[in-house]
């Protein structure tokens, strides 16, 4: 039987940190600029809410600023990650591809359910040539209602999907695997929280425990 493995992008297999810091204080430096920001980057309030759609990170971190400046801000931001992961600024963590190689030589489907934007997620997809194993990489943009578990449940429903796992590191991954029937393993990995990961049914701190994990799955 075949299995299917839904992985999250973002603090899962690619370490958003290290373009994160570097790509949010371009955009706010932009916003200092034009005298729409007078103090410092919020990156630790960005760091708490790692994982929302990018429209909730703007409300969340530009509470007093228009919709239209969000709007802008969030492009500009987009623009400066793409262009950082293309830089080469970026990195996936330890073990992606040994691992996403060995789960296809295992049988199983591989794809990504991200709440990445597409043009971002494709950057980091082309630049590391996940889709050497990736089957197809989903964005929450492709969902009205931004949620991890509609986004998942499209995944399932295109493919057919009866057994499998959500690979996360944050709740809604947790949610989307438990709302569609799914095992969900957390990872203990820069962005993951101790409370939202208790919700687990497994919990790992380094994608090659995956192979371990995979018989486990089949039972």
């Amino acid at each position: 039987m075949t299995q299917a493995l839904i992985f999250d992008m973002d603090g899962t297999l690619f370490q958003t940190d290290k373009i994160l810091e570097l790509s949010l204080e371009d955009a706010f430096s932009r916003l200092r600029s034009l005298n729409k920001w007078d103090t410092d980057t919020p990156i630790d309030k960005y760091r708490e809410i790692m994982g929302v759609p990018l429209p909730k990170v703007w409300e969340a971190l530009l509470p007093n600023h228009s919709v239209e400046e969000r709007k802008q801000t969030d492009a500009y931001f987009l623009e400066r990650l793409i262009e950082n992961i293309r830089s080469g600024k970026g990195a996936l963590y330890p073990n992606v591809k040994e691992v996403l190689s060995y789960l296809t030589d295992n049988n199983c489907s591989v794809y990504i359910a991200s709440n990445g934007l597409n043009e971002y997620l494709k950057a980091i997809v082309n630049y590391y040539n996940l889709d050497n194993w990736v089957t197809e990489t989903f964005s929450i943009q492709q969902i009205k209602s931004l949620n991890k578990s509609d986004l998942v449940q499209s995944i399932i429903k295109k493919y057919a999907i009866t057994t499998g796992a959500v690979v996360g590191d944050r709740l809604s991954d947790i949610n989307a695997a438990k709302d569609n029937g799914l095992v969900s393993i957390g990872c203990n990995f820069d962005f993951a929280q101790e409370d939202e990961l208790s919700k687990a049914d497994m919990i790992i701190d380094d994608l090659t425990e995956l192979k371990t994990i995979l018989p486990k799955l089949n039972k």
